[in-house]
Formats: C-alpha cells, sequence, structure tokens
C-alpha cells in the first residue's frame, strides 16, 4: 500500500530518482484488497476470496508503502497541515506498526476525484470510463467520485452535465437507468482553484466526510494542461492526500515538449511524489489490440521464431484521421503531430513490439525490456523524416478548411500536421529492420493499425504467377487497433479452377464477429488498472526520458532551421514525400494497396 503523497524535501524521493527501477520491486502483499499492492497474476484485487480465507482473524501488521518501505504516519499540525519528516523527532521517524483487524480493511473506501471535472476529456471520458466500471461491477462497494475545478457548480448540476455522456452497453440490461441514478447519487462537486491549497484542504473536509472515517485510498485524476499538474500536485499533496491508506495521481499527456521540460515535470511532480504515486497515462497503450501485441506473439508458437530480421523486412505503424484540428488548433499548434502523436502513442506501440521477452509479467520487467528498446535505437536523423500540412480542398460540392484557416493557428504556422519517419533499433533482433511510423490529419480514412511485411521467399517457385508486383508475393501480419479491431495475416492462395492462378487472401479474426461483445474503452481498463495499482499500461519516467531523447534533437533541428512543411488536400492520402521516404528504403505503405478499404 502507497503511503500518503509526501511533501517536498522527503528523503526517500532522492532515493527514488537515484535508482528508480530498483524500488518498484520491492512490492508488498498486505491484507486488504484496497491495501493491496499491484497484482501479479492478473487477478482482480477486489476478489473476495481474499477475505474468506482470513475468517475474522486479527492480525498484527506492519504496514509498508508500495516501494516496500515502512509506512511512516505523518502527524498534523494543530491547524492540520503536514509535518516534514525532517522536522519530526527521531523516534517518530521510527517503524510504526498498527493493529488492522479483518473488519477494518472491510471498511476500506475508495475517493477518485477527477481534477478538471468540466472538461470536454472528463465529460467524454472519464466519468463515462467510470460509470463503465461501476455498471460492470469492477468498483469496490464503498466509493465516491468527486468533480474539482474552478467552475462554480452544485452537485446536482455536475450530476445533471455528466449523465448526458453516460451511456451501457450495446447488450444493456434492464437495470441500466437504475445502475445510472446509483451512480450519480455517488458523483459530487467542490469548486476550487488549481493553485489554492485552502480549496484543496475544504476538498479533504468533503472526502472525510463521505469516508466516514474508514480507511480511505484516493485517486487523482489529472485532467488538466500540463502547466497546472504541479500547483494541482502540490495541493493534493499537501492537502488532499490520504493519510494511512494509498494515494495515487493518474497524470495525462503531453508530458512536457521535449526533453528539458518533461525532466523539469518530473522533478518537480517527485517534490511531492514517489514514481510508484505517478501513473502517467497513455490511453492507446489500453486499447484491446495493444493489449493483445504480447499475447499474440508470446502465447503463440507460429509467431515468435518469425519475430526477428530474419523473417521481418519491415514494420509499420500508422495512424490516421479524417478529420482536422477543428477546435483545438490552438492547443495542437504548440505540440504538432510529432509530440501529440509519434513520441508517445506509436513509439510505446513500437517498444511493445520489438522489446525482447520479458522475465514475467509483472510491470516493472515488462517496462524494462520496453527502456531497452528505447535506448538502442538510432538517433533520428531529420532526413528521414517528412513533414506536411494540410490545407483548404473542395470535395464533392463541400469546402473543406486548410490548418491555418484555423482563426486559432497563426497564418505563417509551420506546425506539422503529417509526419512520416524511418527508425531503427540497433540490437541483434532488430539490425537493419526500417521501422516506419505515419500519422497525420485530415486524411482520407480514420484508421490506426501496426503493419509487419515478411520477406520475400527464397527461390519462390511460383514467383512467376504475381507478375511484377513482387511485394505481393510476400506475407503481412495486419494489426487494426482501431476502428472495427481486427488481426488479418495475407497469404498466398491458389484460385480455384484448371489454371494456376495465385490470390493473395486473409486469414481474418474480425473482433466484432468473434467477440460480440462490446469492447471496454480504454480508459476504464486504464483506471481500473490505477486503482488496482498495476502499473503495466503506465509510462516510467526512464521511459520518458529515453523517448524525448530520441525525438528532441531532431525535434530542435527542424524548428531551429524552419522548414516548410510539404502541403497535401484535405482529405488525401498525405503528402508525396511520405512515398520517397518509404522508397528510400524499399518499403511500400501497407495502408495504400487498396486492399484494405
Amino acid at each position: 500500500m502507497a503511503s500518503h503523497l509526501r511533501p517536498a524535501g522527503s528523503s526517500s524521493s532522492a532515493n527514488l530518482s537515484s535508482s528508480p527501477s530498483s524500488a518498484f520491486k520491492n512490492e508488498t502483499k498486505v491484507v486488504s484488497r484496497l491495501v493491496s499492492v499491484p497484482r501479479k497474476s492478473g487477478l482482480s484485487t477486489w476478489v473476495a476470496g481474499i477475505h474468506s480465507r482470513m475468517q475474522g482473524r486479527r492480525r498484527h501488521v506492519q504496514l509498508h508503502s508500495s516501494n516496500g518501505h515502512h509506512l511512516n504516519p505523518v502527524p498534523l499540525q494543530d491547524d492540520g497541515g503536514l509535518v516534514s519528516r525532517e522536522a519530526m523527532k527521531p523516534q517518530e521517524r521510527d517503524e510504526v506498526s498498527i493493529h488492522i483487524s479483518e473488519d477494518e480493511t472491510e471498511g476500506s473506501t475508495l475517493s477518485i476525484t477527477v481534477v478538471g471535472a468540466s472538461g470536454d476529456l472528463a465529460k467524454k471520458k472519464i466519468f463515462p470510463a467510470l460509470f463503465a466500471l461501476y455498471y460492470e461491477d469492477w468498483l469496490p462497494k464503498d466509493f465516491t467520485v468527486f468533480g474539482y475545478a474552478r467552475t462554480m457548480l452544485t452537485d446536482e448540476e455536475l450530476r445533471n452535465m455528466i449523465s448526458r455522456t453516460l451511456t451501457c452497453r450495446i447488450d444493456q440490461r434492464a437495470n441500466c437507468e437504475d445502475k445510472m441514478n446509483q451512480f450519480l447519487k455517488r458523483c459530487f462537486y467542490h469548486a476550487g482553484q488549481y493553485d489554492s491549497e485552502e480549496d484543496f484542504r475544504e476538498l479533504d473536509k468533503k472526502l472525510k466526510e463521505k469516508e466516514a472515517g474508514k480507511l480511505s485510498n484516493r485517486l487523482f485524476y489529472l485532467s488538466v494542461p500540463p502547466n497546472i499538474f504541479v500547483d494541482v500536485v502540490r495541493g493534493a499533496s499537501l492537502r488532499a492526500s490520504s493519510v494511512y491508506g494509498w494515494t495515487r495521481v493518474i497524470v495525462e499527456k503531453p508530458f512536457g515538449r521535449d526533453s528539458e521540460s518533461s525532466g523539469e515535470l518530473t522533478r518537480c511532480l517527485k517534490q511531492y511524489l514517489s514514481e510508484d504515486q505517478i501513473f502517467r497515462i497513455d490511453h492507446y497503450l489500453g486499447k484491446e489490440l495493444v493489449e493483445n501485441l504480447s499475447v499474440l506473439r508470446f502465447s503463440n508458437l507460429v509467431f515468435e521464431p518469425l519475430w526477428s530480421r530474419t523473417c521481418i523486412r519491415n514494420v509499420q505503424l500508422i495512424f490516421s484521421e479524417d478529420f482536422g484540428t477543428e477546435g483545438r488548433g490552438g492547443y495542437f499548434d504548440n505540440y504538432g503531430i510529432i509530440r501529440d502523436i509519434m513520441q508517445n502513442h506509436l513509439l510505446q506501440i513500437l517498444a511493445l513490439f520489438a522489446m525482447e521477452s520479458p522475465v514475467s509479467l509483472d510491470a516493472e520487467d515488462i517496462r524494462n525490456e520496453k527502456v531497452k528498446v528505447l535506448r538502442s535505437m538510432k538517433k533520428l536523423e531529420l532526413e528521414d523524416v517528412i513533414i506536411g500540412q494540410y490545407k483548404g480542398h473542395n470535395k464533392g460540392g463541400k469546402s473543406y478548411p486548410g490548418y491555418t484557416d484555423d482563426p486559432t493557428v497563426p497564418n505563417d504556422s509551420l506546425t506539422p500536421t503529417f509526419a512520416a519517419a524511418a527508425l531503427f533499433i540497433n540490437n541483434a533482433r532488430w539490425d537493419g529492420v526500417p521501422f516506419l511510423m505515419k500519422a497525420g490529419k485530415a486524411l482520407h480514412t480514420r484508421r490506426a493499425e501496426i503493419r509487419v511485411q515478411f520477406r520475400h521467399v527464397p527461390g519462390n517457385l511460383y514467383r512467376q504467377n504475381f507478375g511484377t508486383h513482387l511485394d505481393k508475393a510476400t506475407n503481412e501480419l495486419v494489426l487494426r487497433v482501431q476502428p472495427d479491431e481486427a488481426i488479418y495475416l495475407k497469404i498466398n492462395n491458389k484460385v480455384p479452377g484448371l489454371e494456376m492462378r495465385l490470390d493473395r487472401s486473409d486469414l481474418n479474426l474480425l473482433y466484432r464477429a468473434r467477440y460480440p461483445r462490446e469492447i471496454p474503452d480504454a480508459y476504464e481498463r486504464l483506471l481500473l488498472d490505477a486503482i488496482e495499482g498495476e502499473r503495466r499500461l503506465f509510462i516510467r519516467s526512464d521511459e520518458l526520458d529515453a523517448a524525448w531523447s530520441l525525438f528532441t534533437p531532431m525535434l530542435n533541428e527542424l524548428e531551429y532551421k524552419k522548414i516548410a512543411p510539404e502541403l497535401y488536400p484535405y482529405g488525401s492520402r498525405g503528402p508525396v514525400g511520405a512515398h520517397y521516404l518509404a522508397a528510400k528504403y524499399n518499403v511500400r505503405w501497407g495502408d495504400l494497396s487498396g486492399d484494405d478499404d
């Protein structure tokens, strides 16, 4: 169980920052399901069987934080403020042991505070995800949800606001409306400034009132701009953290805009939080097909022997949207497509795809392997990057605006809305294999997929039957992340008939056909993991450092030289330069063949 959020200057902060990975290994099993540390077997920490074995026996339990250190409750000053560890007397800093009975652990409660509750992300994603977890009985029996923002709202106004975005599953049950009403009754609101410790103190009072003296665990979701992160964490740390239960903070991207700003953000957060209390969320890692990537590879004998430079010719990670920056132009112009999509979503997927088999499914074992991949990557050169920006276009009698037509975007903006890059991993498994990334807005279709193109069959007996289309003679594995989740393998097959004519066919797993049940949203999985303390799908600080180290030099050069992006029409397939980049490495973009449309 994680201790309270740590005040600035805590001595354990230095230990964590100096050895980030060692501290993660010391997870300690504790009696309560809510006090328990991250699952390692994948089973939910809410499983009631843990408690039935206790049979009401009273135990003498020594509490530990989730980093393995003994839990040292921090006393309050007369005004309710926290006293730093340095100000405590030596005997007060000694190990503290307290008695916890089964009855007491059954009396735990979970408080979830959504900071920035009036924003679009909270309304469209976070509150609906929390309701979905409640609807499916994944949340603990005793929980409350608080919205926190500057907007003045009453509890009822918050409930009315979020009720408009709550939906039940497609296979909804008869009690859907009843469950929705029950969930809304657990939702409350507190208005406050993000930089006001006093407002967080008032929030703490309301939380304690709902917790009613039970052992409290608190989760804060920061759905606010990154320039507010530190202010919110300071207030939550000093005035609204749990004293004896765990406190965790989910931080939304962007995590800075380069190595320097990202490192500064991490340093500031660690003044108040330990690394294991920070959950940096990348919602793409919670998507079903990304989750299935390691399962596909490591639990199917047919794939792992092929997963290397010996059989794979290239790997393509493709992200495209069929709309522009409508409504987000001001935000987007400060970051661009490389920072917004490639440096996080696509690079995280690449690391999962290319990593070696981890020692176990433990979060730290998996993240250690991902870091090795990122640190093995060749420096990204500007000559291996193409950038573009969409322009206005008339199509089908309808006029589509260009990027700089957005009134929130400067007319002379050079911010890319499209980028393609060729990356390489300098290790024995992937040496020489190009990993091609492509991401863009206002393209011809909406999709996100991983395409693995295999090498040609040596001495292929049927080579002549493919004519000049040599690419069609190769196999291709496609994992379509969105929309219409699917996994399919392109194989060569004989067309029925008397003549010898070959065709390219698909071995297809279409999720909606095989699994008719609605697939949970990525935010549901990630919120549940944060509640359970499972860190496998969240980004560790050294992962973040390695990712920014790869992209920052190229981004700095791009901006210093003021390289103009290649213009492409709204609704097209992107700039022509992306095709030349692929051709440079003898690759053809798999999404342009027309076979999948």
